[in-house]
């Protein structure tokens, strides 16, 4: 897979640059719901082969996504919790 082809595959399942596997798996089925000729919708063939392509191209990228558990890490995600560590001896906002 290449970058291009994630890119348009976001982009087929009208996804940002963030979500998370639940979003990307109630967008699937929304989408797949929206244009599956069996609701009674003019879907086509094509229509759910490209919304099931792009979803399988999606779900290859986050499974083999390797997650850092680094501290550093940790706390860009976490900032608030950054910021508790930061200061939490401080007689202000920490300890007393």
């Amino acid at each position: 897979m290449t970058y291009a082809e994630l890119q348009e595959s976001l982009r087929t399942l009208g996804l940002g640059q963030r979500c998370s596997l639940r979003e990307i798996k109630a967008r699937h089925r929304e989408l797949v719901k929206r244009h599956h000729p069996d609701t009674g919708n003019a879907g086509d063939n094509e229509t759910i082969q490209r919304i099931n392509a792009a979803y399988k191209t999606v779900l290859d990228y986050v499974t083999e996504y390797r997650f850092s558990f680094a501290e550093a890490e940790f706390y860009d995600q976490n900032p608030d919790e950054r910021l508790r560590q930061q200061f939490m001896d401080t007689p202000l906002w920490g300890k007393r």
